[in-house]
């Protein structure tokens, strides 16, 4: 079993998802060290990009402003081995092909290794071209999360039997962001899933409310939350890492 997927043996797991650099460095660092002190149980790192296609409005805005800022790839490693003099959770990074590919995927993978990375999200690498990073990924000791959109329809099996460390299921079509309701029919999935993998999976997309999580958590094995994070940390800029671990804390709750 890989250190993500065991991350979910305690019960429902809670994953919060950071822009790194937003509004700094330091600021992300303390924020990540304040969920994981009130219950989180795996942390994603967000390397912010200029075309993040698949992120709404908040997380475009923080990408920004963390470029803004002066994060860069090379910087973010650096937050990483920070984080691991005193942060035992797995991370993944979430970022798109690009970032990787104009690194160098060889060069950032077993930077990955080197600093104590445990996976990566690509979301917009189809399934069918995940070969271009999976082996490297592997090489270097990373699972390459796979995602499942509401659309992916006959392809959930075949994503399901090949997936790696956790199963990102889409909560609903389009963008990230906070939604008032999930419609989905999210239990169907579900139910493909278990049938073709005993990996753990998770919800994310438009899950913001303790109410939402709790609901979440009784379909799936984790919940994702990203927006509502990054748009605290917009609000209260340096002093967020406080407000940060007390939702962390209310939405763990939520889920037990």
């Amino acid at each position: 079993m890989s250190k993500i997927a065991a991350a979910f043996a305690g019960g429902k797991a809670f994953i919060p998802f950071f822009t790194c650099g937003d509004p700094d460095l330091e600021t992300t660092a303390a924020a990540v060290r304040a969920a994981v002190a009130n219950g989180a149980d795996l942390i994603e790192l967000g390397i912010p990009f200029s075309d993040p296609t698949a992120e709404g409005p908040v997380i475009q805005q923080a990408s920004l402003r963390a470029l803004q800022g002066g994060a860069t790839t090379d910087r973010i490693f650096d937050l990483v081995r920070d984080l691991r003099r005193d942060v035992a959770v797995p991370m993944v990074f979430m970022t798109y092909a690009n970032v990787v590919f104009s690194y160098g995927a060889e060069r950032f993978l077993s930077t990955c290794q080197a600093v104590g990375m445990d996976g990566l999200i690509l979301p917009d690498l189809p399934y069918e071209e995940k070969e271009e990073f999976g082996p490297l990924c592997r090489a270097h000791g990373m699972d390459l999360i796979s995602l499942i959109a509401p659309t992916s329809a006959d392809r959930i099996a075949m994503i399901a039997r090949e997936a790696e460390g956790f199963l990102y299921l889409v909560s609903s079509l389009g963008v990230t962001g906070v939604r008032r309701e999930i419609t989905t029919d999210l239990g169907s999935i579900v139910r493909v899933v278990r049938e073709n993998t005993s990996l753990p999976c998770a919800i994310g997309f438009g899950i913001s409310t303790p109410e939402q999580a709790g609901q979440m958590a009784g379909l799936a094995d984790g919940v994702i939350v990203g927006s509502a994070i990054v748009r605290l940390i917009a609000r209260y800029g340096r002093e967020a890492p406080e407000h940060v671990g007390a939702y962390v804390r209310a939405m763990k709750d939520a889920m037990r």
